[in-house]
């Protein structure tokens, strides 16, 4: 069985974050899903999503490409991830090209294009959210 692996916040699910799971369960037969904590966005991001840690994992569990969801707690777990879950390919939106290239040494590497014209980002400033809420907002 080949394992792939992605990880995002994962907040107001779209589009863009379905493709990006459709595609990377393409690459292999079962997906893991590491989705960033409410702690680690905040501690490590300085970023608060609208959905809690608990919602974003059931939204991600509910997509029927992905097989297994755990939490991303630190920036550094990647090569434990890996290791732990027997991965054979990691994935990424190629925004992250190049940043992820260490995994090399443990995994296939692959940057997959991001959906044209939708991200959290842009959603979150057509309804007049803003970008982020950042530490200094609160």
């Amino acid at each position: 069985m080949k394992k792939v692996i992605t990880y995002g916040t994962f907040d107001l699910l779209h589009a863009g974050h379905i493709n990006l799971l459709r595609r990377a369960k393409e690459l292999g037969d079962y997906l893991i899903v590491v989705v960033s904590t409410d702690e680690f966005n905040w501690n490590e991001k300085q970023k608060k999503c609208y959905f809690t840690y608990e919602e974003r994992k059931k939204l991600v569990e509910a997509v029927r490409y992905v097989d297994l969801v755990i939490p991303e707690n630190s920036w550094d777990q990647k090569i434990s991830d890996v290791q732990e879950y027997h991965v054979d390919t990691f994935v990424m939106g190629d925004d992250w090209k190049g940043k992820f290239d260490f995994l090399k040494d443990y995994c296939e590497v692959v940057y997959l294009p991001r959906t044209e014209g939708i991200s959290t980002t842009k959603i979150k400033k057509d309804l007049g959210l803003g970008t982020t809420i950042t530490k200094e907002d609160e």
